[in-house]
């Protein structure tokens, strides 16, 4: 098994490139035999003629002309290299012998006689007498090809296979921090488009990673705090009834851990939640109307100063979520009692709402819940600020303006 792919390459190539020349040379040479072979059984075709039509004339058997040739007229008067093919039945043969002739036989059916037509060719084994003389060149030359179409092929399959080593090596060192950025995406062949899609596989994955693992910690961190409230509110109940006020905090923690697990999911999910433009004036009145409905608040303590659109872009679920969340932790902070003014200047949307001081227990919370707040922000690229006070707690929302 090859070390790398390149190694694969140039053998293939390689053993491509020696079959090809192993390949033509044989069948050279199979040429080369087959043509001496076939001007030779010419040579002896037209002197077989040239006997047979003498012999119908004048009804004597002439020698031919060629003096490489002769005619026998008996098979006891052949050659005894020959005379055993001839009483092994072949009226054609071919036959080498150990002390250097090479034979042609033919047989010639002449009328009431049969004759041998009988040639030693020597003289015309050119290609034999060709390897001999300059074989040796020719193997050189051969050689020097071979040689020449490996240094080509493993120059080829260096060239051909760079840019995925390339791109194997930025995958191998590439960590779940890094950027990624291969340089083979900007190719326009099929090396560009692996590495473009498999830059995109990886981001996703790394993406995704980066969720699970927020999300992860988020549900440790985010979830911890309203659990340890109501696991105490519930301790105290085995010393004494819980009052309005404890089962007013249950339900103001089961809320905020509703809340929680939304955008947490919310947030697990953003990449796959398209952006748009909407009016985020919607988004806040939906929010304002289902608190008045549920009577958290009263109707005279909301002050709004916003305009009649309010158009941003963003996802409009998110949206909603860091409103809704701003204002349930502006009524779990602040009590029913409290103020709210809502307010959009200079491309800051303000919500700021009254503390009571007599609230000071559940002023723990207000760090609580910041870290999501900003997790939805950043998901949408908003920017978003708090500022707490004594007696006001005010967030800061600057949206991404549509042009």
């Amino acid at each position: 098994m090859f070390s790398s792919i390149r190694h694969g390459l140039f053998a293939a190539l390689a053993g491509f490139t020696i079959l090809i020349c192993v390949g033509y040379t044989g069948l050279a040479l199979v040429i080369a035999y087959v043509t001496e072979d076939m001007l030779i059984d010419r040579l002896m075709e037209r002197e077989a003629a040239v006997v047979a039509a003498h012999f119908r004339l004048h009804g004597e058997v002439v020698q031919p002309g060629d003096q490489m040739m002769r005619v026998y007229r008996s098979a006891e008067a052949l050659p005894p290299v020959v005379r055993e093919r001839v009483d092994a039945g072949h009226e054609r043969a071919e036959i080498s012998t150990s002390t250097g002739q090479h034979y042609h036989l033919r047989t010639l059916d002449l009328p009431a006689q049969r004759a041998y037509l009988l040639a030693d060719v020597r003289p015309l084994l050119v290609v034999s007498k060709l390897i001999r003389d300059v074989g040796g060149v020719l193997i050189f030359v051969a050689l020097g090809l071979i040689a020449l179409a490996l240094l080509l092929a493993y120059l080829l399959s260096r060239r051909l296979v760079s840019p995925l080593q390339v791109l194997a090596h930025e995958v191998r060192s590439l960590s779940q921090d890094d950027p990624v950025a291969f340089s083979a995406r900007h190719r326009r062949d099929e090396i560009g488009y692996l590495a473009d899609k498999l830059g995109a596989t990886i981001a996703e994955l790394h993406a995704a990673l980066n969720r699970e693992h927020a999300f992860t910690r988020d549900v440790s961190h985010e979830l911890r705090t309203p659990l340890t409230v109501m696991h105490n509110v519930l301790g105290q109940a085995k010393s004494a009834p819980l009052g309005a006020p404890d089962v007013e905090q249950l339900r103001a923690g089961l809320g905020e851990i509703g809340n929680t697990i939304d955008v947490l999911f919310a947030l697990a999910r953003a990449e796959h939640i398209a952006e748009e433009a909407f009016d985020l004036r919607g988004c806040i009145e939906e929010g304002l109307l289902r608190l008045l409905n549920e009577g958290a608040w009263e109707d005279g303590r909301l002050a709004l100063q916003l305009p009649d659109r309010l158009e941003v872009w963003g996802n409009r679920h998110l949206s909603t979520l860091l409103i809704n969340n701003c204002l349930g932790n502006a009524l779990f902070h602040g009590g029913a009692r409290s103020r709210l003014q809502l307010s959009f200047a200079g491309g800051v949307l303000s919500l700021g709402n009254t503390v009571d001081p007599e609230r000071a227990g559940t002023m723990q919370g207000f760090q609580h819940g910041q870290h999501l707040l900003r997790r939805i922000a950043t998901a949408m690229r908003w920017e978003i600020a708090f500022h707490a006070g004594a007696t006001v707690y005010r967030v800061e929302i600057a949206p991404r303006r549509t042009r």
